[in-house]
């Protein structure tokens, strides 16, 4: 019954006979005010009275009044209901101009009751509008449990803050309970937004969270920059408090900003990247309206490569991957949220000469993201033939198809860790690098590779694991107290390898901006921190040591190669090196042959390919 009343239908009903209720009310009482004998008022008002309801019942409609959510009743509803009050103080004036059957003017001398009819009108209305969401504020305030009730600091005295600050106070269901406001806008201190006072600024948050025994904080500053919020960020860090976020400023922009919608702050948060802006004419110009193929589209770049792309409009998108519930879970994502979108989901291992000469005979991509590869360092330390197979060979595989059944453009996934590898994942990924240049050569089809480092919450992401670990009480592992890292989310990195296709001529390797390095370990201690809990008491922070192929330090560039900027500041082009293409192509074939019969010495026959790869003996 209770979700029947909220339908539009009632809603509509009941604005509707309660307004007209309103004037019908406002009417009799301006008679009585004005001493009129009430049977005679009622047969000369009858007119006005129908007349006007009738305009009641129409103004609510044309200003919308009965769509809007009188729990957050606000200044727009008051404005609405006097437009309406307004509207019956014309209707009564013309009718009481208008002569009814032989007497000329009657209503002129009722001309005091319209005015004080109007007034009536204005005040009732406006109290009927604003009795619901005052009935549940009184109702939030009485329910709140003071003694349990988790006191609230909101950062951000704007619309947001205001936002987030009436859903507080208008639910009886949170059980929060909003101490004060934090804002860096001097002229904002000591002022009071909906009765809650702004107490200071971002630079005082650990004093003001510990003097008003605060347990949450929320960041209501949807358009602030990465910067700002990393500084945010780490003054919430000490003060034990939970905290909470909104995820960005298009949540304030289509009204999405509620308690519901908030997020918990996160290692994302401390490393201050700034949210990648889409050239979205540069990536329509060669994604929409073409055949597009992702392998490893299930994976966690490939699946983001998915949904990016298939935002753009392209003729076919098409995934491949081996690992069927990753294909299946992005597949079923795609379909629920874009159901127009012609796609195709393959089952297949580019390891597979026969079925990847197959896929592109039958499909005809326009254009291929290769992201499919093992990424694990340490698994591919103890499995380099599996590594060879699945990252040389298979991209092999499938540059061979792409140049024999003519793709425009192929874009290599490729990694910070084919720099000077020490391990044979890095290692294998320089020697597709390396494919790559060969055939953009040789080939019509536009081949590249795009290069960049760890992304934040990806398969195997050393931050997932401290999630985990931390759940489990600890310890949180780090391999070594001084490892650093670079790191990227996973948008936006697929955002910038997009954008680097449509500056592919062919054969170079693009360098995506990474930013600072991170220290693993101060991720650990943030992380834990930000679980409201104390590093070292609540969870160990345990050393274990570099596992087989990890490298304190990861490179963006070989010595050799140059950096050449792009019309995107966040994307560079490195400057190829010469390598011998007969040698590269000879020991192609001699991997096949050593991979499958599980050869003994396969990280010294890559060594042979890759001079900087530095095996490790451990």
């Amino acid at each position: 019954m209770r979700n029947l009343l909220r339908t539009p239908f009632f809603r509509t009903l009941y604005v509707t006979l309660g307004l007209s209720l309103v004037y019908l009310i406002s009417a009799v009482l301006s008679a009585l005010i004005l001493n009129y004998n009430i049977t005679n008022f009622f047969k000369f008002a009858y007119v006005s009275i129908i007349a006007n309801i009738i305009v009641v019942c129409s103004f609510v409609f044309i200003t919308s009044l009965h769509k809007s959510a009188f729990r957050h009743a606000s200044i727009t509803e008051l404005i609405k209901s006097s437009i309406i009050s307004v509207a019956t103080l014309v209707c009564n004036v013309i009718i009481d101009l208008i002569p009814v059957g032989s007497e000329q003017g009657v209503y002129t001398e009722h001309l005091g009751w319209c005015i004080v009819c109007f007034l009536f009108t204005f005040i009732l209305s406006a109290i009927f509008v604003c009795a619901y969401r005052f009935l549940c504020l009184i109702r939030a305030y009485f329910s709140i449990d003071r003694e349990k009730s988790k006191k609230t600091l909101i950062i951000g005295a704007g619309s947001a803050g205001t936002m987030i600050l009436r859903e507080i106070q208008t639910t009886n269901k949170l059980n929060i309970e909003a101490v004060g406001f934090i804002d860096d806008d001097p002229n904002k201190l000591n002022t009071y937004l909906l009765g809650v006072k702004v107490l200071g600024n971002t630079g005082n948050i650990e004093k003001i969270a510990e003097s008003t025994g605060a347990a949450l904080i929320i960041i209501a500053i949807p358009t602030a920059n990465g910067q700002t919020i990393k500084r945010i960020t780490e003054n919430c860090i000490n003060t034990k408090c939970e905290v909470k976020t909104l995820p960005g400023i298009y949540q304030l922009i289509d009204g999405q900003v509620s308690v519901s919608r908030l997020r918990n702050v996160d290692v994302n948060d401390l490393l201050g990247r700034e949210p990648v802006q889409d050239s979205i004419a540069e990536v329509m110009d060669y994604i929409e309206d073409q055949v597009v193929l992702v392998t490893g589209g299930g994976g966690s770049i490939g699946s983001e490569l998915c949904r990016q792309i298939a935002k753009h409009n392209p003729k076919q998108l098409i995934i491949l991957d081996i690992y069927e519930n990753n294909a299946y879970d992005i597949e079923q994502e795609l379909k629920r949220t874009l159901p127009n979108l012609n796609l195709l989901t393959l089952i297949a291992s580019v390891r597979d000469s026969v079925k990847m000469d197959n896929v592109f005979k039958t499909y005809r991509p326009d254009i291929v993201f290769h992201a499919a590869a093992h990424k694990h360092v340490p698994l591919m330390e103890t499995s380099p033939n599996e590594a060879v197979k699945n990252n040389i060979l298979g991209t092999y595989k499938v540059v061979k198809c792409a140049d024999k059944y003519n793709v425009k453009k192929f874009v290599q996934i490729s990694t910070d860790k084919a720099v000077n590898p020490t391990n044979i994942m890095g290692a294998t990924k320089r020697v597709c690098e390396m494919i790559i240049q060969a055939y953009a050569k040789r080939s019509k089809t536009c081949f590249v590779a795009v290069r960049f480092g760890n992304v934040l919450g990806s398969n195997g992401s050393v931050i997932p694991l401290f999630k985990k670990q931390i759940l489990e009480g600890g310890p949180v592992t780090v391999t070594h107290p001084d490892i650093i890292r670079y790191f990227m989310t996973i948008p936006e990195a697929v955002s910038l390898v997009l954008q680097a296709g449509a500056h592919a001529n062919g054969g170079e390797i693009f360098v995506l901006d990474m930013g600072e390095q991170v220290k693993i370990y101060d991720l650990a201690v943030n992380l834990i921190k930000l679980s409201g809990l104390e590093p070292h008491k609540d969870i160990e922070i345990k050393i274990t040591g570099l596992r087989p192929g990890e490298k304190l330090y990861e490179e963006r560039l070989m010595a050799e190669e140059g950096l050449t900027k792009t019309a995107n500041d966040k994307i560079s082009i490195g400057k190829p090196i010469d390598f011998d293409e007969n040698k590269l192509f000879a020991t192609l074939d001699k991997l096949y042959d050593e991979a499958y019969s599980e050869s003994e010495q396969m990280k010294e026959l890559v060594k042979e390919l890759v001079p900087t790869y530095k095996i490790d003996k451990r």
